[in-house]
């Protein structure tokens, strides 16, 4: 997991500790670690803050005699790949739940992403922690263009005890979304978790039909779900739903097949929301909370 930017930053540490740390120096080491990062699957966003903040601490820095220079590196990087995930505020998603239910309202949470990434896996994913957790949990089918979409939710559903709603292919999806929200509300339901459709980013209708199912259902959070082996096209997709819909978090898929490892760093640095959950594997517990402190000490190992 993450094995080529774990091995991208080790290449840094091991080249500026045996140079001082001068802008020349720096400059040069950078030249291979920028296409290390690049190579990392890193986007060229986070890559320039990255080095920015590292020629911030480090240019001109004198270790004292007895001073531990790759501590000093270390903590540098440190720091550096923490701000990347620390634009937004993280979100306690179960605390949120609690104060929605107080209102006696259930928690409407719309997913967002297109098809391949691992979408309705991981609302099953979400819906079973939930689930887990005692919260009543109702799942939503608006994914009414491809064809399969209805019954897989249908079968989470089934294998997890969950109740979900539908109606049929070509259905209006906000129309199946605001009848979910109605009988969660006459059922006492705490979560109601939105599947949406997922074509190409790139296409208006697609994009004019989930701004229609966000309008109608006004949700509590937007969570985009991208695929951790997408590689640059993550960022891309990230970009079109982020400009054209808007999403307030995210969830990480595939993660634990991810030997790159940039993925994550640059999901949170680009978006400027936070990372809500990562997918390490095909069962339903196969679901981290995300904690950049944890990925970051991975990262640096």
């Amino acid at each position: 997991m993450f094995e080529k930017l774990r091995k991208a930053i080790a290449g840094f540490k091991e080249s500026v500790t045996t140079k001082t740390l001068s802008e020349e120096d720096l400059s040069s080491i950078f030249d291979d670690f920028e296409v290390a990062l690049l190579e990392s699957e890193v986007a060229l966003e986070a890559v320039e803050f990255i080095e920015a903040s590292i020629k911030k601490e480090l240019v001109g820095k004198k270790v004292e005699r007895g001073g531990d220079l790759r501590k000093l590196v270390d903590s540098t990087l440190k720091t550096s790949l923490l701000q990347l995930f620390s634009a937004e505020k993280a979100i306690d998603l179960e605390e949120r739940i609690k104060a929605r239910g107080a209102m006696k309202e259930p928690y409407v949470i719309v997913f967002l992403g297109i098809n391949g990434t691992g979408k309705t896996t991981s609302i099953a994913k979400l819906a079973h922690r939930l689930s887990e957790k005692g919260y009543k949990v109702l799942l939503a089918a608006a994914d009414t263009y491809r064809a399969g979409a209805i019954e897989q939710l249908e079968t989470h559903a089934g294998r997890l005890g969950l109740k979900s709603i539908h109606q049929r292919y070509g259905a209006d999806p906000a129309a199946v979304a605001r009848d979910s929200i109605l009988y969660a509300r006459q059922h006492g339901y705490d979560v109601v978790l939105v599947d949406t459709a997922g074509r190409m980013q790139t296409s208006k209708n697609l994009m004019d039909e989930l701004n229609k199912v966000v309008k109608v259902v006004q949700p509590d959070l937007r969570v985009f779900v991208g695929d951790a082996l997408a590689g640059n096209d993550l960022i891309n997709q990230a970009r079109e739903f982020q400009e054209r819909i808007g999403f307030d978090a995210s969830i990480l898929a595939k993660a634990d097949a991810d030997v790159k490892g940039g993925a994550a760093v640059s999901l949170a640095y680009v978006t400027k929301t936070p990372i809500l959950y990562l997918g390490v594997g095909q069962s339903y517990d196969d679901l981290l909370t995300f904690d950049s402190a944890w990925l970051v000490g991975k990262i640096l190992s």
